[in-house]
């Protein structure tokens, strides 16, 4: 049987796991002992082993112990509708699987979130209300297949090493032999190669969970956010980047479980920035001129507030919005940016527009300009000792991804507004708002293929429309196809905000248009929408708080003119009839054409997910009647990565 331990270290209110240990026993290793008459070891383990023969194992939902599995998942499929058993046997989970599952499940509960749908509680009391039997999951790809779910969230969970008891009666040695070689498949973690493209589409914890409500975080955590991440110190390593440490009779490894998840990190950054070394990209973002014009006229129409000031451009790309600083006035701008080979066509770029600091012109002269630029993360910068911490007047960044929040740029933003920017220094934008709507049929791709060159293939549209009922689509909705009233989703204010606000869940209720007639089916007694999904937008405002002159608002809204970044949509299962008027068969379910809903309640959340850079989405909807009967949908949920 093998014993897994964890080491946790708590800083900066993140659970950070230095270490994984594995434990084999042998019986030539006892005879080796037993022969060189280590009594007073001896003497000690069998203290130990009496200490263990009644293990507490902890319930995986509540604080109630329990001395046997048998009786903790007993209680776990009566009192919490987790039945592990039947999951096991549904499922056909070997041991690995298993074993992953109960991390996942406790690292889920942890932060007040239902393993199943993924749906994000306030209060560990309402978690425990909204417990519910396991979803259908796909068997292709379960939410707990990450390797990380190896780690043990729990010290000493002796859960983890109990569960496969049961089993031993029927498979012998198969459950150790499974340990064994679980120790062995551990000890190969350090080259691990996790890939960037094909993460799950189901929802999962982050490697960093904010959590407003005071439970513990996730199994890592780094420095200030994701992007600051740095390894820990490796010291006596050997082959296989191991730490062997030997107790008395076991031999206990390290696995240096960190190391992963910041090469993780790294890779994702290594490809994030490399990305944005195509040129193409960055034309899209120039051409965009609802972006550009937003900003240059902030920035250019704002004298008071440029002129003469020192200013620093976060991921300043080709240095377009530097070089409106410049030309505004700044009296020095330090253009940040992470892509080696960016920073380095910036900083040609400034020099060819003789903007370049203490630079040389191309004749030999000497630049007298103002844009200076520096190749790193934000986050990398403190070696840099000509930048002075609060030095800034105002903190310039286009950092916003799909969905706002995409990217996850912002939490560099704000890591150089705690760092670099005066008390009292401007940050443009300063405020940011994500709206949401309902869209109808219109927006879908089932007309289109309703009739091609005459022939009915609806087949098709509906299949499509199914498939993105699985994943978020970012494209441009047309305003006359948005069939509900237009709510606000979530304000942020960059001033104030803290990076853990990034993970959110808003409920909103919408309502049909008073005037939506292209979308009533003929002969409808009730003037009926049918709404197929929610689509989600945001603006960006440089306010009148540091903009005196001329404030901008920055739209994606599919009511303003276009922009690169689209719309994100999230599409039904299944669409929902809305009416605005009463009326309708009170018998039948609400929302469908015999009784539409009146309102829709949609509680959405939105949190970092535990792919670097992504983000996932949860959606729950509840249709609401005229007679006020409610229907719910199962939630569902949405991967943007």
């Amino acid at each position: 049987m093998a014993t897994h331990h964890v080491e946790k270290e708590d800083k900066q209110n993140d659970a950070q796991v230095n270490a994984l240990r594995h434990s084999s026993d042998s019986d030539d290793e006892e005879e080796e002992f037993e022969d060189q008459n280590w009594d007073d070891w001896k003497d000690e383990d069998d203290a130990v082993e009496e200490q263990g023969l009644n293990p507490q194992l902890q319930c995986l939902f509540c604080d109630s112990p329990y001395g046997s599995c048998s009786l903790l998942f007993e209680h776990c499929a009566s009192a919490h509708c987790f039945d592990f058993y039947g999951i096991k046997k549904a499922y056909n989970l070997d041991f690995y699987k298993c074993f992953k599952l109960i991390n996942y499940v406790r690292s889920q509960v942890a932060v007040n979130k239902c393993w199943s749908c993924g749906m994000i509680c306030t209060s560990k009391e309402e978690l425990q209300k909204h417990l519910h039997k396991a979803v259908s999951f796909d068997l292709s790809s379960f939410p707990w297949d990450d390797d990380r779910y190896l780690n043990p969230f729990l010290q000493d969970d002796s859960l983890l090493y109990s569960f496969g008891e049961d089993d031993e009666d029927e498979e012998g040695d198969i459950m150790i032999d499974d340990t064994k070689e679980l120790a062995s498949y551990l000890s190969q973690f350090e080259h691990i190669d996790i890939q960037v493209e094909g993460a799950s589409d189901r929802c999962a914890p982050e490697l960093i969970i904010p959590c407003e409500n005071g439970g513990k975080g996730a199994v890592l955590s780094f420095d200030k956010d994701l992007n600051a991440a740095k390894p820990l110190a490796n010291t006596n390593n050997v082959a296989g980047g191991l730490s062997p440490y030997r107790s008395r009779k076991n031999e206990t490894f390290t696995v240096p479980s960190t190391n992963i998840a910041t090469n993780e990190i790294r890779k994702i950054n290594k490809n994030y920035f490399s990305s944005y070394s195509s040129f193409g990209i960055h034309r899209d973002m120039i051409s965009d001129k609802v972006r550009t014009d937003a900003y240059r006229q902030a920035i250019s129409e704002n004298p008071s507030l440029l002129r003469n000031a020192v200013v620093m451009d976060v991921g300043c790309g080709t240095g377009i919005l530097s070089l409106f600083a410049a030309q505004a006035g700044a009296s020095r701008v330090i253009a940040v940016e992470a892509s080696d080979k960016m920073a380095a066509v910036a900083t040609q770029i400034v020099k060819d527009n003789s903007l370049l600091r203490n630079g040389i012109s191309s004749d030999g002269s000497q630049q007298d300009g103002v844009i200076e630029v520096v190749q790193g993360m934000v986050e990398e910068l403190d070696n840099a000792d000509h930048i002075q911490p609060q030095s800034m007047d105002v903190l310039l960044s286009e950092w916003m991804g799909y969905c706002l929040l995409y990217e996850s740029m912002l939490t560099s933003v704000l890591f150089a507004r705690d760092k670099w920017l005066k008390p009292g220094g401007a940050i443009l934008p300063d405020t940011a708002t994500m709206f949401v709507a309902g869209f109808g049929r219109g927006a879908t791709s089932i007309p289109f293929w309703e009739n091609v060159y005459g022939f009915n293939m609806s087949c098709i549209g509906q299949e499509v429309v199914e498939d993105a009922a699985r994943v978020p689509i970012v494209d441009v909705i047309d305003s006359c196809n948005i069939v509900t009233t237009t709510k606000v989703l979530q304000n942020f204010d960059l001033v104030t905000m803290q990076p853990k606000q990034m993970d959110f869940t808003a409920e909103v209720e919408l309502e049909p248009k008073l005037v939506v007639p292209l979308n009533n089916p003929t002969g409808s007694k009730l003037e009926i929408t049918w709404c197929y999904g929610l689509v989600l937008w945001f603006e960006t405002g440089f306010t009148e708080r540091f903009c005196r002159e001329k404030p901008v608002v920055l739209s994606t809204s599919p009511y303003d003119p276009s922009t690169h970044w689209s719309q994100t949509i999230l599409t039904f299962r299944e669409p929902i009839a809305m009416a605005s008027n009463s009326g309708g068969d009170k018998l039948a379910e609400v929302g469908t054409n015999d009784c539409p809903a009146v309102k829709i309640q949609s509680r959405i959340s939105i949190v970092r997910a535990s792919q670097h850079r992504s983000i996932d989405i949860s959606m729950e909807l509840t249709g609401i009647g005229s007679d006020r009967r409610k229907r719910n949908w199962p939630a569902q949920f949405f991967n943007l990565n």
